[in-house]
């Protein structure tokens, strides 16, 4: 199932009381860079948009418990979603997982549970737990509301930026670039969109280069919620359609735009929002958006800025 302009258009009216219009920031120094500014929406990344259109929707069908898998941020956004509708939520999340977005979950009431390395072993308790429980299950990316909701960042950007010509974007599951990429170029298709992935969690750009979807496994970058497996069934034809290409970044690359950001822009991000600012930096040319998908930044990551490569 896919998502079109108007399923996006109807997520922004839907989810519109939940989430924050977050700006998009200029480059003092003059590149032409901009940042959509993801990381200061509520909850502390973009996943409120899609978690928000999914979850209202389940509560307006009935539910009363929602279950996800999640690396981190889409859990922080489903616990909080659910906390504003007074209903349960489960997050099944890996044993690596970030601490400070599992303490992020619990301080917005949702039971945490530990399963695995990979999105697939997180995912497939999160289903059991549904089974059991008979409660409805909010997936982190592969689902036609997720992905709408995540759109309308892609909305807000084209209002917010009307000449940029090149848009970046994070690819963990794919859910935000697919709504993104559909906003952008079912509204404009002259805007050129970059999904961006680290090199140690490439399972988007080998699926792209194969044709199918490619499993890769247990993945160790710094970008911890970019650390899926593979790409979903849903949003990797959205990305075949859309996406003009995907850039790879190492962890050098991801660990100088966190410095960057912190240091130019005054702007403290997690390694997973910075991806898109690395492939910007890289190619030096604007006028371009990149999309921050995240701020949930770890304090002893923090700690580690002064000995991050210049």
């Amino acid at each position: 199932m896919s998502i079109s302009l108007p399923d996006i258009v109807a997520a922004q009216q839907r989810i519109a009381h939940m989430v924050l219009r977050t700006p998009v920031i200029e480059d003092p120094t003059g590149t032409g860079l901009m940042l959509k500014a993801e990381y200061l929406q509520r909850t502390g990344s973009f996943k409120l948009r899609g978690a928000a259109n999914r979850v209202i929707k389940a509560v307006e069908e009935g539910a009363r418990h929602v279950v996800t898998g999640s690396s981190g941020n889409h859990g922080q956004a489903v616990a909080y979603v659910a906390q504003q509708l007074g209903i349960r939520a489960t997050v099944v999340v890996p044993e690596d997982a970030n601490p400070v977005k599992v303490r992020g979950m619990q301080q917005y009431g949702a039971t945490v549970e530990f399963c695995g390395l990979t999105s697939n072993e997180r995912l497939a308790r999160a289903a059991e737990i549904t089974r059991t429980e008979g409660a409805v299950f909010v997936p982190p990316y592969d689902d036609p509301f997720v992905m709408a909701g995540q759109g309308t960042a892609g909305l807000e950007m084209l209002a917010q930026a009307p000449a940029v010509q090149t848009v970046y974007v994070p690819i963990g599951g794919g859910g935000l670039i697919s709504g993104v990429a559909t906003a952008i170029k079912e509204s404009n298709p002259q805007v050129r969109v970059v999904g961006v992935e680290p090199e140690l969690a490439n399972d988007t750009y080998l699926s792209r280069q194969q044709g199918a979807v490619v499993d890769i496994g247990a993945s160790r970058t710094i970008a911890d919620g970019l650390r899926t497996s593979h790409p979903g069934t849903l949003t990797f034809p959205i990305v075949q359609r859309y996406v003009d290409e995907i850039q790879l970044v190492s962890e050098a690359e991801i660990r100088r735009a966190c410095r960057y950001l912190l240091l130019t822009m005054k702007q403290v991000v997690e390694p997973s929002g910075a991806v898109s600012v690395a492939a910007a930096l890289r190619a030096g040319a604007g006028p371009a958006v990149a999309l921050v998908s995240g701020g949930n930044l770890d304090l002893d990551a923090v700690a580690g800025v002064p000995a991050w490569e210049v």
